[in-house]
């Protein structure tokens, strides 16, 4: 497991000026949203946009890093060698999860720190420990989304990296990172629930004391994590079904590749 973390460390590093201009462009994406409360004055507003952008940030990194996995593995072509290996799936997927969620956590914490050049904000009485704590019980959620999703580049070699970004959007969509789940059509908001990025906003706003009417510029209130204990468990019960169904959907996947000759294709 931690030879593919280590393998993924190295690719990263191959390719890193691309990382930095990607990092870079979500600094100024993330900033450019977070002003928006800036502009209007008021400090729940932003810091509902700096949150969202932030656990979006997080979310999305290690989705992407995991769904995509595929096909920066076809583009290096090690692809065949990697499902051809006597390795088990669980230990491979395992050392690719392990390493987009380490990756994550940095790539998060340096967006942290270039937002606070542009925007200055007080978390004072905020309940921090408690949205580490709903991140990584959500980061489970999303790991096996992430497993879901990198069956499409074995599937499609052409469209299937596309086709990723497009399960990404819808979830961006629903989960009601930038704005409440309640403002979307009615059509749309069963769909909000299906997401995991949706209880983990609620959990880090009650966390947060965002929408908490005692809170101030100067001191927020913040939650107990106690309060937050249905959504927690919300977190967890789906990890517990993703990433199983996640491997189950995989292995199918891989299967089929296998029989159709798709690993050998390289678009």
């Amino acid at each position: 497991m931690w030879a593919f973390v280590f393998r993924d460390w190295h690719l990263t590093r191959r390719y890193i000026s691309w990382v930095f201009v990607f990092v870079f462009y979500a600094i100024v994406n993330s900033a450019t949203i977070a002003l928006i409360g800036k502009a209007q004055d008021d400090f729940r507003l932003t810091l509902t946009l700096l949150l969202g952008v932030l656990l979006w940030s997080f979310l999305s990194a290690m989705y992407n890093e995991i769904a995509n996995s595929i096909s920066y593995e076809r583009w290096e072509g090690t692809l065949e060698y990697t499902f051809m290996a006597p390795v088990s799936r669980l230990i491979h997927l395992s050392g690719v999860s392990l390493f987009a969620v380490l990756f994550s956590v940095v790539r998060t914490i340096v967006i942290l720190i270039g937002l606070v050049l542009f925007i200055q904000v007080s978390v004072s009485g905020a309940n921090l420990l408690g949205v580490l704590v709903v991140l990584l019980v959500g980061s489970l959620a999303f790991m096996g989304l992430g497993l879901m999703a990198a069956i499409l580049p074995v599937m499609s070699p052409e469209n299937g990296a596309q086709a990723t970004n497009i399960f990404q959007g819808v979830l961006l969509l629903v989960s009601g990172i930038y704005y409440p789940v309640s403002v979307l059509p009615a059509w749309l908001q069963p769909l909000a629930y299906l997401s995991p990025a949706t209880y983990a906003l609620e959990a880090s706003r009650k966390l947060m004391g965002i929408n908490n009417p005692d809170s101030t510029p100067e001191r927020l209130v913040g939650a107990p994590l106690s309060a937050v204990l249905p959504e927690l468990g919300i977190l967890f019960v789906m990890g517990l079904v993703f990433i199983p169904m996640g491997l189950l959907v995989f292995s199918w996947a891989e299967r089929w590749a296998k029989q159709t000759g798709k690993l050998k294709r390289t678009g």
